[in-house]
């Protein structure tokens, strides 16, 4: 019965991603595996990562075999009982496929778009996942970062949440006006951001720089604020990697911007041609270098953080969680010691700087705890 057999497909990484290439399994055929447990390595254009299995129970075909390239719903893999024959799961395959085109079109008219939105004055992008009611999250990026940071945990987390992702002022899609760059001038953007949302309190996700606008809004408008979860957060202490920064701002060609992107990850390796090209695009855009260099004098003068938030944890009226790779080489780790009490403090070992693209499913469960706890 098809009941009892199980799809693996391929993932689909951000809107971008339309197809990707088995690496390697880590699972054989014969093999039990576990809903969450590594199943295999798969390499888009942007970047290279681990699938979890969807599903647990026997994995009984490997359907593409390491170093092939198939579409986005792609059938990888079938699990399945072992009482059910070879001939069942040969017919499930075999109805899969003749029906694949026709569920690819569809998926692909169903895609969500990015959408604009105005925040005084200014086009702020944006993308929203799930259908869920109840209290959203909204995931806010980093210097230099855009809504694809978050393309390995948003399909996740819209599962049992709607999920909003914006660009900055200054960043991907949205305007590049960014005269007003502090601190507090992009915390109360976000609280603009929400309020043409139609978005009357948030969980926050906050990566890095978009970690301290987060912590800042909960502190100056607590209401807007359901939870906090900042990874790898400005705002904790002062240091910050200047040469990164400055580094970042000034690169126009492709050797120098990957050597600057290989310090975001604890694997240099993962850093993509399609990464290091896709963001040498943005860097072109007009007003761009502007915006960055205005946002760059507000929050990091000098090579120093402006805004050390932490010493106000104890004034904070929600839950907050910290996660942070053991490998930052952006800012600091050691950030995270000495926190209260009631911080919830994950150091995640082997992680660079962007710990929700290099342990995504890691990162995607601690939210889903926390957010149920």
């Amino acid at each position: 019965m098809s009941g009892d057999i199980q799809a693996i497909t391929m993932p689909k990484w951000g809107l971008a991603m339309e197809e990707g290439m088995v690496v390697a399994w880590h699972v054989e055929p014969g093999s039990e595996v576990a809903a969450g447990d590594d199943l295999l390595d798969i390499e888009t254009t942007k970047i290279t990562n681990v699938f979890e299995a969807p599903v647990g129970g026997l994995l009984r075909r490997q359907i593409v075999a390491a170093g092939e390239t198939v579409p986005v719903g792609a059938l990888l893999g079938v699990v399945a009982d072992s009482a059910v024959e070879d001939g069942a799961i040969d017919a499930f395959v075999a109805r899969f496929e003749e029906s694949f085109e026709v569920q690819a079109k569809e998926a692909a008219a169903a895609a969500p778009e990015t959408q604009v939105i105005e925040v005084a004055g200014q086009p702020l992008a944006y993308l929203r996942l799930g259908e869920a009611e109840g209290t959203p999250l909204v995931l806010v990026h980093g210097f230099g970062g855009d809504i694809n940071n978050w393309l390995f945990n948003m399909p996740s987390l819209a599962e049992s949440h709607g999920v909003y992702a914006l660009d900055l002022p200054g960043h991907g899609k949205s305007g590049k006006d960014a005269d007003k760059a502090s601190l507090e001038a992009l915390a109360e953007t976000l609280a603009g951001f929400m309020a043409a949302a139609g978005i009357e309190d948030a969980h926050l996700v906050g990566h890095s720089l978009g970690g301290a606008i987060a912590l800042q809004l909960a502190l100056a408008r607590p209401a807007l604020v359901a939870s906090l979860t900042l990874i790898a957060p400005a705002g904790f202490g002062p240091e910050v990697n200047a040469d990164y920064v400055e580094g970042f701002i000034a690169a126009e060609r492709r050797k120098e911007m990957k050597s600057l992107l290989g310090m975001l990850f604890a694997d240099p390796e993962l850093v993509s041609r399609d990464m290091v090209n896709d963001l040498l695009k943005y860097k072109r855009l007009d007003g761009v270098t502007t915006a960055l260099r205005a946002i760059a004098d507000a929050v990091f003068p000098e090579g120093r953080q402006a805004g050390v938030l932490s010493p106000r944890l104890a004034e904070l009226a929600v839950p907050l969680q910290v996660i942070w790779g053991a490998e930052d080489r952006i800012v600091p780790a050691s950030h995270a010691a000495d926190l209260p009490d009631k911080v919830r403090v994950h150091l995640l070992e082997g992680v660079g700087h962007m710990p929700q693209m290099e342990a995504a499913g890691e990162v995607n469960r601690l939210i889903g705890e926390f957010l149920s706890a």
